[in-house]
């Protein structure tokens, strides 16, 4: 991996002489206070400015103003107008966009694409301060603010965004968020060094059209630049014997190695459809200077196996030490995305860490409570990027797979401020973490290794015999936290990665012993081969190792603790029959989930690239290539939900429906083996429902096919069931209040008709 310029030796810019300010301005007010004429950047954020290592635009701000630029904020700006985008004037050098921490779109509606109630990054957690696409927005308001300015778009919004991408809301696939946000460039990733370098080179007065080598950038040009190679992939069907034939999907160093490459699939009758198109002569194919053609936006709008196709190069280009530019065409421009950037070293991790940040919302928002902030304002993070690659997952599509970590002393030092800064401090660390929790400091055991690897996980489908699992460093970090001075407890509420754990029975033992507040989350997010395959996910067995030591160490620690575990509905590859086998598994273990999770289909994800096309684009894909269940229907999306809440009153007509459906009626009864009971108890909600639709759906059908099928007495009768005589005497009322509803002389029919309560 070639070596990177250090964020920390570049010439700090000629406003360095004003200084950190107490907080980034957000008004004019606070410019004239700090003796700013203008400001060399602004940023624009969909989030509420709080000025903690937590919130991207305090990280951006920060490091930009530690190169010496004068930097301002604009925070959820009305976007109804450009009125809002000029009350800081005009900046000198660009624009800085971001939808915030999360997606827009994810952050406004729920997997159901209903429109959430909350915004947790929003004073008072209102909700509709930002616009949907919120990037695609402020870019065309800051264009019309001032159309000379240089707009840069940044954020896990754009970066998911950055080629033509499946967008689940309106079911359609859309261009790169470039073509319709009229921006000058992108930068994707935690784009420390991208903006950082940008921002230099503008500030000496180079045309941001020159601005085309940057890694970690997207930006339109109209031709692939002469001195390039081009890999054509824009096609799958087999090409004819005149094209010389590459695999981008394997390491290629130069020509040689293309025709060894070419010998062998032609010799193995496969090949992954692809040429090499050499636009001048040279007697290498370098990597740095090839670019893999994906096929075109209008390509990937109509064919969805094309899109999956796609989605796969993109993804095998992840690796900063042997990624290649790709290029895809829209309309008659090219979206060029340059190579991902050079990790963060630990010395550049603790660099951007340490930055005077004041830990808390701008002052302007008063005493109003910002959620997000709430949750994370006594938390520290310890690492960034995962190299679990779940294909529904987007962290490392966004961060990189190549874990990026801070020194121990840059972390306490960390919690020591928080201890001495942050209002409201107990004593309790609330997460000592990352993207996973116990990912810190692991890595390749080869440098070499880990340059040319280009699997899209290191733990998938078994822990790879390269990966260090040793989790010392992070065992001695965790005692360290423990014996700060006015630190009383550190609890680990990131996400933890038990497959990884169980490698060292000490982190579990020492987790489990100080580390855990009574519960601790993991996500298994299913029991079935079938769906685990396609999250690339491990299976159950080894939560079944991990319980087993988690109550071995609670145990010996004298401790009551449990674990929640985390599953996720209607993920591509899922059966019914699987979540059937699921909701059986949760039931045996005793387990009653109060929030069930859908699978939501975010842009770039490799599952959400098999939602749109139904293929698996883990595999070499192809228009026979290995199909994959998709759950998209609402009503089959609403059971998978309903399976994980077996336990709800209000999911049971629709299960006793669908278990008599799938031959599956021995499971409903009061039995132990059995999911669910034949009768149908009064609970909230489940009566207004009644109302509503004369019966709950399929009630009256399940009815008479728990009859047919099981011997269960019609509704209403007790048939020798084993109720109790108190509901026996219930089920007596009802059945004759039934029957005189029938006959006409129990009230209008259709109304509230009964069913044998509990």
């Amino acid at each position: 991996m070639q070596a990177a310029k250090p964020l920390f030796d570049y010439p700090k810019y000629w406003a360095e002489c004003f200084g950190p300010a107490p907080f980034l301005p957000m008004s004019r007010e606070e410019m004239d206070q700090l003796g700013w004429d203008s400001c060399d950047i602004i940023i624009v954020t969909g989030d509420a400015y709080v000025d903690h290592p937590s919130f991207g635009m305090a990280i951006i701000g920060r490091l930009l103003e530690a190169q010496g630029f004068r930097v301002g904020i604009i925070a959820q700006p009305d976007w109804r107008s450009k009125d809002d985008f000029m009350k800081l004037g005009e900046p000198n050098l660009f624009f800085g966009v971001a939808a915030g921490n999360m997606d827009s779109m994810i952050n406004r509606y729920t997997a159901d694409r209903k429109i959430r109630s909350d915004d947790a990054y929003t004073p008072g957690g209102l909700a509709g301060k930002r616009p949907d696409r919120a990037s695609l927005v402020y870019s065309q308001r800051c264009k019309e603010a001032y159309s000379h300015v240089p707009v840069i778009l940044g954020g896990i919004e754009a970066s998911l965004r950055r080629i033509a991408h499946y967008d689940y809301w309106q079911d359609k696939v859309r261009r790169s968020i470039l073509m319709d946000a009229t921006a000058d460039l992108l930068l994707y990733g935690n784009a420390e060094r991208a903006v950082v370098e940008v921002a230099h080179r503008l500030a000496r007065g180079e045309p941001i059209e020159r601005i085309t080598d940057v890694r970690g950038t997207a930006f339109v040009r109209r031709d692939t630049p002469e001195g390039w190679f081009e890999i054509d992939s824009t096609r799958i069907d087999r090409p004819g014997k005149i094209d010389k034939i590459i695999n981008p999907y394997v390491n290629t160093q130069d020509l040689e190695a293309c025709a060894l490459e070419q010998g062998r699939d032609e010799a193995a009758g496969t090949d992954d459809g692809v040429q090499v198109v050499q636009l001048l002569p040279h007697p290498k194919l370098e990597r740095e200077r090839t670019v893999i053609r994906l096929p075109s936006f209008e390509k990937v709008r109509n064919d969805p196996v094309l899109y999956a196709h796609a989605n796969r190069v993109l993804h095998l280009e992840t690796n900063p030490g042997n990624a290649r530019a790709l290029v895809q065409r829209h309309g008659n421009l090219d979206i060029w995305l340059n190579p991902p950037p050079i990790p963060l070293s630990t010395e550049e991790m603790d660099y951007v860490f340490g930055m005077p940040f004041a830990r808390v919302p701008h002052p302007a928002y008063g005493k109003e409570r910002i959620p997000a902030y709430e949750m994370i304002r006594f938390s520290v993070n310890i690492m960034r990027g995962c190299f679990g690659g779940c294909t529904f997952c987007s962290i490392t599509e966004h961060e990189g797979r190549i874990i990026q970590n801070r020194s121990h002393e840059s972390i306490l030092q960390e919690i020591e401020e928080i201890r001495d800064k942050v209002p409201g401090f107990t004593g309790v660390i609330s997460d000592l973490g990352g993207p996973t929790a116990n990912m810190y400091r692991l890595a390749c055991k080869s440098r070499d290794i880990e340059k040319h690897c280009r699997k899209p996980s290191c733990v998938f489908p078994g822990i790879c015999e390269n990966l260090n699992t040793d989790h010392s460093s992070l065992i001695a970090l965790y005692r360290k936290a423990r014996e700060l001075p006015g630190v009383k407890k550190i609890l680990i509420a990131s996400g933890l990665r038990y497959d990884l754990a169980v490698q060292s029975p000490e982190y579990v033992k020492e987790l489990v012993t100080h580390h855990v507040g009574g519960y601790l989350k993991i996500a298994p997010e299913h029991t079935e081969e079938g769906p685990l395959s396609k999250m690339m996910k491990p299976g159950i067995g080894t939560y079944d190792r991990f319980k087993q030591m988690f109550e071995k160490y609670s145990k010996a620690a004298g401790k009551e603790q449990y674990l929640i575990p985390y599953f996720i509905a209607a993920h591509p590859g899922t059966s019914d029959e699987d979540m059937l086998n699921l909701a059986l598994w949760l039931k045996r273990n005793g387990f009653r989930a109060d929030q069930v999770q859908a699978f939501y289909p975010s842009p770039m994800a490799t599952a959400t690239a098999m939602y749109h096309s139904g293929k698996n684009p883990l595999r070499k894909v192809t228009y026979k290539s290995e199909g994959v269940k998709i759950v998209k229907s609402e009503e089959q999306r609403r059971l998978h939900k309903a399976f994980l809440r077996y336990h709800d009153p209000h999911n049971w007509p629709l299960l006793r429906e669908a278990l008599v459906r799938m031959g599956r009626a021995d499971l409903i009864g009061s039995g132990k083996h059995q999911l669910i009971p034949a009768y149908q108890p009064k609970v909230e909600g489940y009566q207004a429902a009644r109302r509503k639709n004369s019966t709950p759906p399929g009630s009256k059908k399940v009815g008479r096919l728990l009859t047919q099928h099981t011997g269960l007495p019609p509704r209403g009768s007790d048939g020798g069931q084993p109720w109790d005589k108190r509901e026996q005497a219930k089920a007596a009322a009802f059945a004759r209040l039934d029957e005189q509803r029938k006959s006409g002389k129990g009230g209008a029919k259709g109304k509230r008709r009964p069913v044998s309560p509990r």
